[in-house]
């Protein structure tokens, strides 16, 4: 048997923050990970996510070129080129967190781990591992439908091992990966249907949000089909995928599901454990990352909460300041949490939305600011795509706690403003604040 200080269940951000952090302080510390260090994020997330957008993004700005006085055009793309230089930057970053694993004396165990009890852990080849604190940071997979045919579908892994640009693609799914990967299907020459269970996508987003991405895909050309449930796919002509009431759409070389994820944890072995999970198999913990077993912990998507790569980072990273540094309150806060969707334009928000502001404060004295224009950029352009932004402000003092922005740049600018939210800032101290001209941003500072 071996023993640490700290057994680390998952090799994604948040497990190998945590790992990193506990080092640091000086704890023996172990990682298991039977894939690719770096989890979702690195490998089948993120980080590849946003070399496809940048590709996509060049599209569009090939697209405008001759708006601006340049003769070029995308004759062709080479979607297997693209894939080989995306690869290998993934696996460049994957090679990286193994050095720093082992520049810093961090065991590493290829191979998945079982709870033998609460604070030991079995390997695959039965070798026992006890830790005095172990974090469950196993985070999640895409989910798959349970209907007829849902084998011929992809997920967004498979999205990552297409060596071809699919002609017509039909995308299930109402959510930011959902959007993100249409926009990119879309961009680099495919046809894109995106089917969604009810009348928009991004319900949980403020809804300006959800009205102004939704515009911007159909301007783009994506066709939306709403209130479309999924219940089979058949191979006939091409794919061939069928909704509940009925509905028949043909002719797609690829069906991708993006209709969430589900957490990593059936084959954890928690049933020898005291550990508990809510009724979708997400571990649940306290503002500490304290499950319900003493000495165990969780962080991330396997928790259910915020499920961003920063968030369990920051998670893994405080959770070891208490545990193995002495600051007994320090904990993750999961208010203003800043997020962005990687579309065509991004978004950025953080806070609350409207609807939710509302509901929270009881309508009292809740305001929204809003602002619509035509970005400088497309001052020469034929389509004219508008940039949408919303502040919600609270009380007398118009505190600020929700800012949500759509348009060129959204991606970047959303960062400074949510620390600025984070401070209380309030909707005169943006007022107050001279405006970068000229620039998507300054709006934000000039909301009557």
């Amino acid at each position: 048997m071996k023993t640490y200080d700290l057994i680390v269940l998952g090799g994604g951000s948040g497990g190998l923050a945590a790992a990193q952090r506990a080092k640091e302080y000086g704890a023996r510390t172990v990682v298991f990970e039977q894939g690719a260090l770096g989890g979702t994020c690195v490998n089948v997330g993120c980080v590849p996510k946003k070399v496809m957008w940048n590709a996509a993004q060049i599209a569009h700005a090939v697209e405008d070129a001759a708006h601006y006085g340049f003769h070029v055009t995308a004759q062709t793309h080479d979607w297997l080129a693209l894939k080989r230089g995306r690869d290998a930057y993934v696996n460049r970053l994957s090679e990286m967190y193994q050095s720093n694993l082992e520049n810093k004396y961090i065991d590493l165990v290829r191979s998945p781990a079982r709870f033998h009890s609460k604070n030991e852990i079995f390997d695959a080849q039965g070798n026992t591992y006890r830790g005095a604190h172990i974090v469950i940071a196993t985070g999640g997979y895409p989910r798959i439908p349970d209907i007829p045919g849902a084998s011929y579908g992809i997920t967004s892994d498979g999205f990552f091992d297409l060596e071809e640009l699919p002609p017509r693609v039909a995308i299930v799914g109402s959510g930011y990966i959902a959007m993100e990967l249409a926009g990119v299907f879309k961009a680099l020459g495919s046809e894109v249907s995106l089917f969604m269970r009810f009348d928009r996508m991004l319900r949980s987003f403020d809804e300006m949000i959800s009205e102004r991405v939704m515009a911007d895909m159909q301007e783009q050309g994506i066709k939306l089909v709403t209130e479309a449930t999924p219940g089979a796919v058949e191979a006939g002509n091409g794919l061939i995928l069928s909704t509940r009431d009925g509905r028949h759409f043909k002719g797609f070389q690829c069906v991708l599901w993006a209709i969430g994820r589900a957490p990593n944890t059936g084959n954890l072995g928690l049933d020898s454990t005291e550990i508990e999970l809510d009724d979708r198999g997400y571990v649940l913990v306290d503002k500490y990352q304290n499950t319900s077993a003493d000495g165990v912990y969780a962080i991330g998507d396997v928790t259910g909460v915020a499920a961003l790569t920063p968030v369990a980072i920051a998670a893994g990273r405080r959770l070891v300041d208490r545990v193995f540094g002495g600051q007994a309150d320090r904990h993750l806060s999961y208010e203003n949490i800043a997020s962005v969707i990687f579309s065509h334009p991004p978004v950025g928000t953080v806070g609350l939305s409207e609807k939710k502001a509302r509901e929270y404060y009881k309508n009292s004295l809740v305001r929204a600011y809003k602002s619509e224009f035509v970005p400088m950029y497309h001052a020469l352009t034929i389509d004219k795509p508008l940039n949408a932004m919303k502040l919600v402000t609270v009380g007398e003092e118009e505190r600020v706690v929700g800012c949500h922005v759509v348009g060129a740049g959204a991606d970047e600018m959303i960062q400074g403003f949510a620390v600025a939210i984070s401070m209380g800032a309030r909707k005169c101290d943006f007022d107050d604040t001279v405006a970068v001209h000229p620039t998507g941003s300054e709006e934000l500072v000039l909301m009557r």
